[in-house]
C-alpha cells in the first residue's frame, strides 16, 4: 500500500515516525511519502518537504509568509495526485492540512486525521468541514471523543502517543553537569524562540546554584541559539530534550506539546507564551479555553503556572521558578502529574492507529 503523510512541525514528525514504524509492521509492502523531518526520514519515508521549511507561527507570520504557504499547498496537491496514495494521513498541522483534506476528498483519496486540530479551543465551526472531508479521525486527548460525539461524529480515542515515546527510556544526555539542572524549552520555531528564550535567560543570574540548559533541535542551526544566549553561562543540549528532562530539577517551557512531555517526566514547570502583539490580540479574541497549556487543559485546572504575553518577564519567571523549586509545591505538582497520566489513556497509540488505517484500506 502507498501512504502519503503530512506533518508540519517537530512533534508531528515524531508521532508520524512512530506511526510509520507501526504501519511497516502491519504492511510489509508499504511505501511512504511524507512532509516531515529527520525522524520520518530515519524510518525510511521519502521526504518531500522538510519541517524546517514549514514552521510558521502566529497570525501575522502566516500573512507575511502567505505566498510561500500557498505555493507549498499547490505543490502538495500536485504531488499527491502524481503519487496516487491508498491513504492520506494528516498529522495535526491544521491550517495546511485542512486545505489538503478538502482536495483529497474531492479526488477520491481516503483521508485519515491523526491528532485532532484543537477545534474545541477555537474555530468550532470546522467540525462541519471535518465531518465532510475526514474518513477517520484519531484523537489523543480524553475529552475529544465526547466532544466529537456531541457533534454527531464518531472518532477513535487511541491514547496519547507520548506515553509510548517516553516509555522507551533510552534517552542520551551527553553533558557532564555537577549542579542541579533547570531545563529551558523555548519551542521549535525561530519566531517563538526569539520571543521567549530572552525572557527565560533573564532569570539565570537569580539562580547561581543551578545550571541552565537549553533544549535545541536539529532543524535550527546552533548559531541561532548562541546569538540569543550571548554571554550567559548557559549550555545547549542538542537534540537531547528527553535526556535533558530526565535529568532536570525544573523547567521553563514554551506552551505546546512540550508542556505535556515535561509533565510525563515529572518535572515541575512554568509555562511560557509570547508572540507579537497583533497575533496575540487576534488569538485572545478567538481562543475559547481557560488555559493554554495541555497539562492544565486536560486536567481542567491550574496544575502548572502560565505566564502569557506581558506577564512573561524575568521578574515573574524568577518568582514562579522559585516556587516550583520548593518541595511542597513540587510534590503537589507531581501528584497532579500522576493523575494526568491516568487520564491520557493506555499506551500503544501508534499501533492502534496503524491497525485501524490498514484494516480500513484493505477491506
Amino acid at each position: 500500500m502507498k501512504y502519503y503523510i503530512i506533518s508540519g512541525e517537530a512533534s508531528g514528525d515524531m508521532h508520524a515516525a512512530n506511526l510509520v514504524a507501526a504501519i511497516k509492521e502491519k504492511d510489509e509492502n508499504s511505501e511512504i511519502r511524507a512532509w516531515g523531518g529527520d525522524r520520518l526520514q530515519q524510518q525510511g519515508a521519502t521526504i518531500v518537504k522538510h519541517i524546517k521549511e514549514l514552521a510558521f507561527m502566529g497570525f501575522l507570520e502566516v500573512i507575511v509568509n502567505l505566498p510561500t504557504i500557498l505555493k507549498n499547498i499547490s505543490f502538495c496537491k500536485k504531488d499527491i495526485l502524481s503519487y496516487n496514495p491508498d491513504a492520506l494521513i494528516l498529522v495535526d498541522y491544521p491550517a495546511f492540512n485542512f486545505r489538503i483534506a478538502v482536495f483529497a476528498k474531492q479526488n477520491g483519496i481516503k483521508v485519515f486525521y491523526y491528532i485532532s486540530p484543537q477545534i474545541w479551543a477555537w474555530k468550532k465551526s470546522r467540525i462541519k468541514q471535518i465531518k465532510k472531508m475526514v474518513d477517520k479521525m484519531f484523537v489523543i486527548l480524553p475529552f475529544e471523543k465526547d466532544y466529537y460525539k456531541a457533534h454527531h461524529f464518531e472518532v477513535d480515542f487511541v491514547g496519547h502517543p507520548l506515553l509510548d515515546e517516553i516509555e522507551k527510556d533510552n534517552f542520551s544526555f551527553s553533558l557532564q553537569i555537577n549542579k542541579p539542572i533547570i531545563a529551558l524549552l523555548p519551542g521549535s520555531r525561530k519566531q517563538e524562540i526569539s520571543k521567549i528564550l530572552p525572557q527565560m535567560l533573564g532569570v539565570v543570574s537569580d539562580f547561581p546554584d543551578y545550571q541552565f540548559v537549553v533544549a535545541t533541535t536539529n532543524s535550527i542551526e546552533e548559531e541561532f541559539y548562541k546569538n540569543i544566549i550571548a554571554n550567559n553561562n548557559v549550555l545547549l543540549a542538542k537534540n537531547e530534550t528527553y535526556g535533558l528532562l530526565k535529568n532536570a530539577k525544573a523547567a521553563l517551557v514554551t506552551s505546546g506539546t512540550a508542556t505535556l512531555e515535561t509533565a510525563l517526566f515529572n518535572v515541575p514547570q512554568v509555562v511560557c507564551y509570547k508572540t507579537n502583539s497583533v497575533s496575540y490580540q487576534i488569538a485572545k479574541r478567538l481562543v475559547k479555553t481557560k488555559f493554554i497549556s495541555l497539562v492544565n487543559i486536560v486536567m481542567d485546572k491550574m496544575v502548572v503556572e502560565e505566564l502569557i504575553q506581558n506577564e512573561l518577564n524575568p521578574y515573574n519567571l524568577s518568582s514562579s521558578l522559585s516556587k516550583i523549586l520548593e518541595n511542597t509545591n513540587r510534590e503537589k505538582i507531581q501528584m497532579d502529574y500522576n493523575a494526568l497520566k491516568i487520564k491520557l489513556g493506555e499506551k500503544g497509540a501508534s499501533n492502534k492507529v496503524a491497525k485501524l488505517i490498514f484494516q480500513d484500506i484493505v477491506k
